[in-house]
């Protein structure tokens, strides 16, 4: 991780939490269980908010700690919460608005809140979310096949276009870079293998990248800082 060690353990703390979130609506097959365990963390994220002792989980203690050092606005989980309830209802995505908020409230938001945990100022702000855009885009692309396996397609939309518009929201946020400051770089680099994966898909090619091309560019990426 090129983060600076300081940060490190929010950044954990803030990846184990979506960790959790993502696969609860996926680890069974009952709704009512998927929806016991979102509540579950709700819970603990309000209880964080009012005050109130951490329970005490290898995750919900060192996110306590981050929301306490950082000034994280409870908004951004709650909003990644009511997202990941989404996934719950196969028919839930039923079209573009709809998969756009979802984007936006999962791969945007925890981006956001690994960017302020970085010290990004609001002016910075947009510029990640058109980013985490794009990137949760090529994620969801990505993901397009086993969803449908597990029963949850998605919206019917076209994967060239969606490929074309995360290219566009990131070729939008890289115009701005120099309002994100290199500090908060490490939160934005997570998504760097998105533009070469959606230029694929929007060619119509299968989007992996070859290993030695991926793992050449998180190198390079990583070590310039320029995501």
């Amino acid at each position: 991780m090129t983060a600076p060690a300081a940060a490190r353990p929010a950044l954990f703390a803030l990846y184990a939490f979506n960790l959790e979130i993502a696969r609860a609506p996926f680890v069974t097959r009952e709704a009512m269980i998927a929806q016991i365990r979102l509540r579950w963390w709700a819970d603990a994220v309000a209880e964080i908010y009012e005050g109130r002792p951490p329970r005490r989980h290898e995750v919900v203690e060192p996110l306590a700690a981050a929301i306490a050092a950082h000034g994280l606005p409870r908004a951004l989980f709650d909003g990644m919460i009511e997202a990941r309830a989404l996934d719950i209802d196969p028919d839930a995505l039923a079209g573009r608005p709809m998969l756009d908020r979802y984007i936006a409230h999962t791969a945007g938001h925890l981006m956001e809140l690994a960017a302020r945990v970085l010290g990004a100022p609001e002016r910075a702000l947009p510029v990640v979310r058109d980013y985490a855009q794009g990137a949760g885009l090529a994620a969801w692309l990505r993901a397009r096949p086993e969803l449908a396996a597990r029963g949850r397609p998605g919206p019917a939309v076209d994967p060239g276009t969606l490929a074309r518009d995360g290219l566009d929201l990131i070729a939008r946020a890289r115009a701005r870079r120099a309002e994100v400051p290199r500090a908060a770089a490490p939160a934005l680099l997570a998504g760097v293998l998105a533009a070469p994966r959606l230029a694929r898909a929007a060619r119509g090619e299968e989007m992996e990248l070859p290993e030695v091309r991926a793992r050449a560019t998180l190198l390079l990426r990583g070590l310039s800082g320029r995501w």
